[in-house]
């Protein structure tokens, strides 16, 4: 291996003269041109990119993405993250195009495809075929004169002013546009198909985040000193106290037999102290959000984060079949730092 290593350094040559300072200065340089390139694509998200999106909402086949080189990576990067947002794709390599995978189109499918110049030939030879099938194609493209293009039934534009390679050659600005536009068009089909976190788990039940969801809320929730929690009747002051001592940014409130009865958050106090000068005598009762929402323990992670997202809360109360409060559950408890604490 060192020998292949030093032919390689022999052929290509090596500047062991570098500086710390400028390989830092080279880094953040191609951060900033790449973020330059992805920028630069903004202002041209057009009727061309919702009508994408609408074709690919409304399709009755899969997506099949194409493309060759590093676009090929990227596009294998698209399917993956289609397929992961419930929307069917399968990658399908030009090359093989040609020697029987066309096989796998389907007239009610739809084609990306993806080259940055629009002169791929690979690419391009199997675009006539793929147009005798009946099957529509989107291009992602940055040269809106390519063939590709011209060929195309719908063109989103991908291109970048320059790449990152001081060289000017290897694919490094334009991939990352491509892929950041791949990623654009998977958000805006979660926000379309009103894509759920319990369907995210449903196409993730392995790995880490699979199991994640699947967790009971028994195993995450606070109980016991770590809820922040008042009785009906309660100063507000004492109040703020047991937030300010639990640290969730609200506390819960309860009566004698532990009945959830509301609850006070961050958000309540700014309301009372934008109407009141003095906090001195008001009680809980007044301020609280009655009836808040709530889940049942026995529910998992999944169903817990949906009903979150739902209500945009981020403190949702825990209670068993009788209403009587068990737990707390913080946002954070399930997504800060990509983890969760799990009881022992």
């Amino acid at each position: 291996m060192k020998i292949a290593r030093d032919q390689v350094n022999k052929t290509i040559g090596v500047n062991r003269n570098l500086r710390m300072n400028e390989i830092i200065s080279e880094a953040r340089k191609v951060l900033e041109i790449e973020a330059a390139g992805i920028q630069g694509l903004v202002g041209s998200i057009d009727q061309n990119f919702y009508q994408a999106a609408r074709w690919i909402l409304e399709n009755k086949g899969r997506i099949i993405i194409t493309g060759i080189g590093k676009s090929g990576i990227v596009g294998r990067k698209i399917v993956a993250t289609f397929c992961s947002t419930g929307t069917p794709a399968l990658f399908l390599h030009p090359v093989e195009a040609q020697h029987g995978d066309l096989g796998m189109v389907l007239p009610t499918d739809l084609v990306l495809a993806l080259s940055n110049s629009g002169e791929t030939e690979e690419l391009n030879a199997i675009l006539p075929t793929l147009k005798e099938l009946g099957v529509k194609i989107i291009a992602l493209t940055g040269n809106l004169e390519s063939t590709l293009a011209r060929q195309a039934d719908l063109v989103i534009y991908s291109g970048v002013e320059r790449e990152a390679c001081p060289l000017g050659l290897a694919p490094t600005a334009s991939t990352t546009a491509m892929l950041a536009l791949g990623d654009a068009l998977a958000v805006v089909l979660v926000k379309m198909r009103d894509f759920k976190i319990c369907d995210f788990q449903r196409f993730h039940p392995g790995g880490h985040l699979g199991e994640r969801l699947k967790v009971s809320l028994n195993r995450v929730m606070r109980t016991g000193d770590q809820v922040p929690l008042v009785k009906t009747g309660t100063l507000l002051l004492d109040a703020i106290k047991e937030m300010d001592r639990k640290q969730l940014g609200a506390t819960l409130v309860v009566d004698e037999s532990k009945d959830l009865k509301g609850i006070v958050t961050d958000g309540d106090l700014r309301r009372v102290l934008l109407s009141h000068n003095d906090l001195n005598g008001i009680l809980v009762d007044q301020i609280m959000t009655k009836n808040p929402k709530r889940i049942k323990a026995g529910r998992s992670v999944a169903e817990a984060l949906e009903m979150m997202e739902r209500h945009l809360i981020t403190v949702l109360p825990i209670v068993d079949d009788e209403e009587e409060l068990l737990g707390v559950l913080h946002l954070h408890d399930l997504l800060g730092q990509g983890k969760i604490r799990f009881s022992q």
